[in-house]
């Protein structure tokens, strides 16, 4: 499981910022495919009328796991940088870090 905090100090490189400051953290998804991209207009029409599926259907999956992007927004400037990470099952943005004290708390 990788854990990555909700906020990070950071080097902003955008020229109004050039130098330290807090990114906030989100996790990339995907947004909605558009209805009418060229690919989709074309698939669609390829799709219609008689002659059932006319394109490959991918169903040999291999991978467990996927690439994680995270997005870095500057606080002060509010410039986007994403970031891809090594593959995990579990990614998961914490408020603080993990306390590395060893002792009990009782």
């Amino acid at each position: 499981m990788v854990s990555w905090p909700k906020k990070k100090q950071m080097h902003c490189a955008d020229e109004r910022c050039k130098k330290h400051t807090e990114f906030k953290i989100v996790q990339y998804k995907a947004g909605k495919a558009r209805k009418y991209a060229q690919g989709k207009r074309r698939y669609d029409g390829k799709q219609a009328g008689y002659g059932g599926q006319t394109k490959p259907i991918f169903h040999k999956k291999a991978k467990t796991t996927k690439k994680v992007t995270v997005k870095l927004q500057c606080t002060v400037c509010k410039k986007i940088v994403q970031n891809v990470l090594k593959r995990c099952k579990t990614f998961q943005l914490t408020d603080k870090k993990k306390s590395t004290n060893k002792d009990p708390t009782w």
